[in-house]
């Protein structure tokens, strides 16, 4: 993740973020803007390190950092929100990309099913401790913006809180599902309740040839690869919510290539979006924020 300067980003290391946060300092060098600074907040240190050296290969001059951030555990999260707030004073954008997938039963630190912990709940807790940077950012600038990563796969989701902590029988796609689902949800209670100057928006970056697809049998993975998208492409709509001055005054939108994307009756219905909203702030332990 990172700020200060003209954008911030945060992402998780599960799906292509690297790309999304690769893009960025060569955007600006194109149209002549300030350069952000731009940190990578990654659970594999590795990977984090590896992607940073290829942004300053590709990037000469970037300036990048690196933090450690667990979406699976709350105390990590409010350590990584810590030690960013001692770094930059301003988040001016924040990505959340998380897409954990996996296909046999996992928890959190905190008990929580891991997809909606990680894919969910951590992010839900990461804005919210953010946002006094990425107030500040909207009040110096005034454009500060938060991108979720949802999914198409929401279309099929549903909220059922006796699967929040394993309490159900466990399917994994069902699961997904209701994690992206509920990252679409947030993101259309939050537009409720953001300051001016401070937007949030949604994307589906389609069929990503990524880590998300690692505990697939090969063959499996083998006969989808031909119809996915590599993490290049699909990290190109995260940095244009991030940047580009068309999406400044769109806060609260579900776009997929650009364009508004129809979502589900379940995704639209805001006395669930408000349910889901109080709940988990009660669940990750936040003040919940007020509607305008």
């Amino acid at each position: 993740m990172a700020t200060q300067a003209r954008r911030s980003t945060d992402a998780e290391n599960r799906c292509g973020h690297r790309s999304q946060l690769r893009d960025r300092p060569r955007d600006g060098a194109r149209t002549g803007g300030p350069r952000a600074t731009v940190c990578l907040a990654c659970r594999n240190q590795a990977k984090a390190e590896a992607a940073r050296d290829e942004i300053v290969r590709r990037t000469p001059g970037a300036e990048v950092d690196v933090l450690s951030l667990d979406l699976s555990s709350f105390e990590h999260i409010h350590r990584f929100a810590t030690d960013l707030a001692a770094r930059h004073e301003r988040v001016d954008a924040l990505i959340n990309n998380a897409g954990a997938s996996p296909l046999k039963q996992q928890f959190t630190v905190e008990g929580f099913e891991l997809q909606f912990g990680a894919n969910y709940l951590g992010p839900f807790l990461l804005t919210h401790l953010l946002l006094p940077q990425l107030r500040l950012a909207a009040e110096q600038t005034g454009d500060a913006r938060i991108v979720h990563v949802a999914s198409v796969a929401h279309n099929i989701g549903r909220i059922d809180p006796d699967t929040f902590r394993g309490r159900s029988k466990y399917r994994p796609f069902p699961a997904y599902a209701q994690s992206k689902l509920a990252n679409l949800m947030f993101n259309f209670a939050l537009a409720r309740r953001l300051p001016d100057g401070l937007s949030t928006h949604a994307m589906h970056p389609g069929g990503v040839d990524s880590d998300i697809y690692r505990e697939l049998p090969r063959p499996v993975h083998a006969a989808l690869r031909p119809f996915l998208i590599s993490a290049d492409r699909a990290g190109r709509l995260g940095t244009e919510l991030a940047l580009s001055p068309e999406y400044r005054d769109r806060s609260g939108e579900y776009l997929t290539a650009q364009r508004p994307n129809p979502v589900s009756r379940r995704a639209r219905d805001v006395a669930a979006q408000e349910a889901l909203y109080a709940e988990s702030a009660v669940l990750a332990g936040v003040e919940p924020l007020t509607r305008r």
